[in-house]
């Protein structure tokens, strides 16, 4: 069933800070979605934020209608698309300090006993209720920083997915990758034991993005984290590296500066692993890009065809996420120029171009999961809200499913904005409880 889902900010934060939600971005704030993931249950959980920078006023401002603000929101929506719960946290470092690690590309993963996974590079990791509540634990991996002394945290991993039978596909950040001063991520491996409050299990390195990062040393070796029995770091990493398997791609500039995207199952032992090539400040439409294959014993079997590097470009607009529905072995992509589909051979069996008056729409929206009923979940990036398309199990009539779904959408959207009476498409919530984490 198509469904929409508002990414509301809670009344009482908008009333707290004074947000005037009738302003332009360009004044200083915003809202931006960074993951949603969904339950065999049909729930929906939402990881957005919201911040405004606040330009000639003092830092230690402490009247909270003047002050900069940024904080973290997760919702919690049910089956039918009510809204649960809330709960939010600071992202800033300033007013009470939140349990949960933050840090960069975060992402949101339920793990299969329920708990809900925030985990953020370089390789921290939060447990939280399902109802939102409460923090039930947080794996830190204490940030290493060049010229600056170095304690080695309780690390676990930068991004977390769940494969049909409860193994975690995980990525592991390391530092020195491309001769950088700091943590990137560099490590696609599958953990087969319970993430819980009390224990961790071991993540096994299945490939890696750089073979050889610069300046280890032992504090560097990761310990959860194992590539033929022993701890990651130094030189212990998969060889040859997804860089080496494609050098050959690109041959004038090389795979240097590349980056690893979050990787998705397509079944228990078979993944997608996306890289993409450097960028550039100038423009990177035409760079190479993989959608690679690989399974649980670290071979790159294959990849995701028929895309091409200029016409269907990532790149335009950044638009680099991957969703599978494992259940059904099918890999999907969203970006400015279309919405792709693959079998698990990695044949494309769709492609909704976006250039056609049906499918425009799409350019709206970005493409953040794959519900474990196979369904996709894209977000609206500038009306804040989580489309639900019904994916048919035959990819050939995957047109139809989302054309149909589109046009659900602005029917529904208009019985929301009915209901909630947004301000300039932003939705304000205050019904459901709102925790501090």
């Amino acid at each position: 069933m198509t469904q929409i889902l508002p990414l509301a900010l809670p009344g009482t934060l908008v009333d707290h800070h004074r947000i005037d939600l009738t302003a332009l971005y360009s004044t200083g704030w915003g809202i931006h979605t960074y993951d949603v993931a969904g339950t065999p249950n049909g729930e929906v959980y939402a990881l957005y934020g919201v911040y405004r920078h606040t330009y000639g006023v003092a830092d230690d401002e402490q009247d909270p209608a003047k002050a900069g603000f940024g904080y973290r929101i997760i919702t919690r929506y049910s089956a039918n698309g009510e809204v649960l719960a809330s709960a939010l946290f600071r992202s800033d470092g300033a007013g009470e300090p939140s349990a949960v690690v933050d840090g960069n590309d975060m992402s949101l993963c339920v793990l299969p006993d329920g708990v809900l996974a925030i985990s953020t590079r370089p390789d921290n990791t939060t447990l939280v209720a399902p109802d939102l509540s409460r923090v039930l634990a947080a794996y830190d991996s204490k940030d290493r920083r060049p010229f600056g002394e170095f304690a080695p945290g309780d690390a676990f991993a930068t991004s977390i997915s769940v494969t049909p039978s409860g193994r975690l596909l995980c990525t592991v950040a390391e530092y020195g990758v491309w001769r950088y001063g700091n943590l990137l991520t560099n490590i696609v491996g599958v953990a087969d034991g319970a993430l819980t409050a009390h224990s961790k299990p071991v993540i096994k390195a299945l490939a890696a993005l750089d073979p050889a990062p610069a300046h280890h040393s032992g504090i560097d070796s990761r310990a959860h984290a194992t590539y033929r029995g022993a701890p990651i770091g130094l030189a212990n990493r998969p060889r040859p590296a997804l860089t080496e398997l494609v050098a050959d791609e690109d041959p004038l500039s090389g795979w240097d500066d590349s980056r690893l995207g979050r990787p998705v199952a397509l079944a228990d032992d078979l993944f997608v692993v996306p890289v993409y090539a450097k960028t550039f400040r100038g423009g990177s439409r035409g760079r190479p890009f993989v959608f690679a294959l690989v399974d649980d014993r670290g071979e790159m079997t294959g990849r995701l065809h028929g895309l091409h590097e200029w016409r269907d470009s990532p790149f335009t607009g950044f638009n680099f996420n991957l969703a599978a529905d494992p259940n059904h072995g099918h890999a999907f992509h969203l970006n400015r120029y279309g919405l792709y589909a693959w079998n698990k051979a990695g044949v494309l069996r769709a492609k909704l171009a976006t250039d056609t008056k049906a499918f425009k729409p799409l350019t709206h929206f970005t493409l953040a999961a794959c519900s474990p009923d196979g369904d996709l979940l894209l977000v609206h990036t500038k009306q804040h809200l989580i489309l639900r398309v019904p994916a048919p199990d035959d990819l050939t009539v995957l047109a139809a499913a989302v054309e149909e779904a589109l046009r659900a959408y602005a029917r529904q959207r208009t019985a929301l904005k009915k209901e909630w009476e947004p301000v300039n498409w932003h939705w304000t919530l205050t019904s459901a409880p709102v925790y501090r984490l």
